[in-house]
């Protein structure tokens, strides 16, 4: 059985390799460990060994965990889909929002931040489509939507746009998606420089997204193995932000 240095070790071993094979500086990809479902015991044991981002996708899990570790220099986020009623609380701790898909959502982050006294960093989170190219309707704003929700999250005095989030679609080869994510990033930053990230890539295609240009992967199962609980909307927040499969 595997100890979590070992997956650690692993996952960060996988991220180096896919990088130089992309001919990237592997310190170029950072590495988000997907928590939701363990205990902030295991959180602490992973920060332990040296894990510093951590990721959540259910609003009062992550408001819960964190408040047992604040003796810990931890950086959270979140990447599941988030209700407004539910986004001050995400922005007072100082989160890092992947799932910006719509301008409702964007505004009340910027207010929240503003009240916070600290802007929210945030990715808008692009739906890639599924097997047929069709929009997934699972989370994600339309790809031809998001230059115009940069320009408008870019000005919202409580925001920092850190760049775009997305998941590949189910049942089909990663590597077209993540180039699509890739080539609509640059078209993002061309207008907005300071938004150059790119969180894509899960523990069964990390590999396809850093050779895309992610510069953040989210990583649950390979990281933390099989999660201790089930988690019913795994598939759904799969889908919705939380990015990382059972």
């Amino acid at each position: 059985m595997t100890s979590p240095a070992d997956r650690l070790r692993a996952v960060r071993a996988r991220i180096d390799a896919a990088a130089r094979a992309a001919g990237r500086d592997p310190a170029s990809v950072g590495l988000l460990a997907v928590s939701k479902t363990w205990p902030a015991a295991a959180v602490r044991g992973l920060a332990a060994l040296g894990q510093a981002d951590f990721g959540e996708n259910r609003a009062q899990e992550l408001v819960t965990k964190a408040a047992e570790l604040t003796d810990l220099p931890l950086r959270w986020h979140f990447v599941g889909q988030l209700q407004r009623n539910k986004a001050a609380a995400v922005a007072r701790l100082g989160a890092v929002v992947h799932s910006v898909d719509r301008l409702p959502l964007a505004r009340v982050l910027g207010r929240a931040g503003a009240e916070a006294g600290h802007a929210v960093e945030v990715f808008l989170q692009v739906d890639l489509g599924g097997p047929e190219g069709e929009l997934a309707a699972r989370g994600g704003a339309d790809p031809d939507a998001v230059p115009g929700l940069a320009d408008a999250v870019a000005v919202e005095e409580g925001l920092r746009l850190r760049g775009l989030m997305a998941v590949a679609p189910r049942d089909v080869e990663p590597g077209p998606a993540f180039a699509r994510l890739a080539a609509l990033a640059d078209r993002v930053r061309a207008d907005h420089p300071e938004a150059g990230e790119i969180s894509a890539g899960m523990s069964a295609d990390l590999e396809e997204a850093i050779a895309a240009g992610s510069t953040l992967v989210r990583v649950g199962t390979a990281v933390f193995g099989e999660r201790p609980l089930p988690s019913p909307e795994d598939e759904s927040h799969q889908s919705h932000g939380s990015h990382e499969p059972g």
